[in-house]
């Protein structure tokens, strides 16, 4: 359809007030939400995390996108709660104790929630422990953690040590990335994935999740 074509191009420009105007519009034409979802908004945002993948386009055109996303977003949201619409995955993710940068952090949470996961956001100087409870109290099947700090990294092994003594290993995945953080550290805590940049982290998680 030709008006989810243009809510994808829109969003990709970052044009939040055309992206508001044509989601209504789209609303108004009896389009069902889940498509001017899969294939208006998220449609754009794959193209957007894409180019940011290449080196095509930098954070403020993602930012940009992010908020013409949430423009959208808002518009279709109080139809999928009539709807009793459930999102693709829920998803807790945080910059791990002693780390302040959330930069990256804040990427990712407008990537995943671009691709239609739930994103819980613990914000930065996150405990070991907050990730777990709030992984378990929410349902969610996967925790996404960040570090920017060398000093910091190790508590993302702390988190997934917890996760074994709890028997939780498994069942609640792992995802971890950051600046200093490589694929080898990754494996040697005992990860489930990594991921080095935010457009990585949406490819890591559909596979965690469907696996």
């Amino acid at each position: 359809m030709e008006i989810l074509k243009e809510i994808s191009v829109q969003l990709q420009l970052g044009n939040d007030e055309k992206v508001l105007e044509l989601t209504k519009l789209a609303i108004e034409q009896k389009i069902d939400p889940k498509i001017i979802l899969s294939n208006g908004l998220v449609s754009g945002m794959d193209i957007i995390g894409e180019k940011f993948r290449n080196h095509e386009i930098f954070i403020p055109e993602v930012l940009l996108a992010a908020r013409a996303m949430n423009v959208g977003m808002n518009q279709l949201k109080p139809l999928f709660i009539k709807d009793d619409m459930t999102t693709i995955g829920k998803i807790v993710i945080g910059t791990v104790k002693g780390d302040m940068h959330d930069l990256g952090k804040n990427l990712v949470g407008i990537m995943l929630k671009g691709a239609g996961f739930e994103v819980i956001d613990l914000g930065k100087d996150v405990p070991p422990e907050k990730f777990i409870e709030t992984a378990v109290k929410e349902d969610a099947k996967l925790i996404g953690m960040s570090a920017l700090l060398t000093t910091t990294m190790p508590v993302m092994k702390t988190v997934i040590d917890l996760l074994k003594q709890k028997n939780l290993q498994g069942k609640i995945k792992t995802v971890i990335g950051g600046a200093p953080v490589t694929e080898k550290y990754a494996n040697e805590i005992g990860a489930d994935a990594y991921a080095f940049d935010a457009a990585k982290s949406v490819e890591c998680v559909k596979y965690l999740l469907s696996n």
